[in-house]
């Protein structure tokens, strides 16, 4: 875990991460399984990745290689989880396991996947607001799990943690579908926009901490 302001302990859990279970690297399979599974239909991430299988292997990688290490990551029962970046923290991919997903991904699929994945990080991260910030990267909730308020209960204690530390949310939404679901909870588009030519539009999200009190 990374640390956020004022937090003790560099890496550990605190009470100011999202709620639920903290995950940690022995979690790392089920975890980015279980994210990997729920963005299998998302267009931008199947537009950059090539397969479904291709989706979950990236996001896996992504688990334990950033969101484990330096992030916030929780498991709600099995069923959900959420990853989150605090402010300050490197979303990039260390260079060996940068080096080995894209060798991976070059055999699941044709080349243009491999560039398109490359560049649209490039491209997001450009787009990543300067000022503090919690970035809240994937929320999901297993299929057979979906459609009874588990992904809201995830997101709305988690967004309490947010407001206890006076800390805005930002997120990119790549499926339409799922627009509504966060403007309830508070989140402004700030802009919708293809990041790189040909790629599904995102919509960039902001949310500003609710007062306390």
């Amino acid at each position: 875990m990374a640390r956020l302001p004022g937090a003790p302990g560099p890496h550990r859990p605190t009470e100011h991460g999202p709620p639920g279970r903290s995950a940690f690297q022995s979690d790392a399979a089920a975890l980015g399984r279980l994210i990997g599974e729920a963005f299998v239909d998302d267009p931008v991430s199947l537009w950059a990745m090539g397969t479904p299988a291709a989706v979950i292997q990236t996001y896996s990688t992504l688990v334990r290689h950033v969101y484990l290490p330096r992030g916030l990551c929780t498991l709600e029962d099995g069923v959900g989880a959420t990853l989150w970046l605090p402010p300050g923290a490197d979303k990039r991919l260390p260079f060996a396991a940068s080096l080995a997903l894209g060798l991976s991904l070059s055999l699941q699929a044709p080349g243009r996947h491999l560039w398109r994945t490359w560049h649209l990080d490039q491209a997001l991260r450009r787009k990543r607001p300067t000022s503090a910030h919690m970035y809240l990267f994937a929320i999901g909730v297993r299929r057979s799990e979906r459609g009874r308020g588990r992904g809201g209960l995830l997101l709305s204690r988690s967004l309490a943690q947010c407001d206890a530390l006076q800390l805005p949310v930002f997120l990119e939404n790549t499926h339409p579908s799922n627009r509504n679901f966060y403007q309830k909870h508070n989140f402004e588009i700030t802009e919708t926009y293809s990041p790189i030519k040909g790629c599904p539009p995102i919509d960039a999200m902001w949310r500003p901490p609710r007062p306390i009190g």
